[in-house]
């Protein structure tokens, strides 16, 4: 993981910057629930944090069935890529 965990977390929020990475990397489709899991959060937080990333076009929800697919937009893999490389540099 990073290095020097507080710098990353002083110029970023720890799990909406983790999310977006998780969705920038995963293998498969992924839900709130299991991105929840993965960044170990509450799904209600989860969910609060998507709403805004939704609004400032990051992700894009798709609606299958019952259940609600999460995508990033292109803008949001952009966010997600070069958050990423801060993580790395630091």
């Amino acid at each position: 993981m990073v290095k020097n965990k507080a710098i990353f977390d002083v110029f970023f929020r720890e799990k909406p910057a983790l999310m977006l990475v998780e969705l920038k990397n995963a293998s498969s489709q992924v839900y709130a629930s299991v991105l929840a899991k993965q960044i170990d959060c509450t799904y209600s937080h989860v969910v609060k944090i998507l709403q805004e990333m939704q609004k400032a076009d990051l992700i894009n929800f798709k609606k299958e069935g019952r259940l609600k697919l999460l995508e990033l937009t292109r803008k949001g893999r952009e966010i997600a890529s070069n958050i990423e490389n801060i993580r790395t540099a630091l």
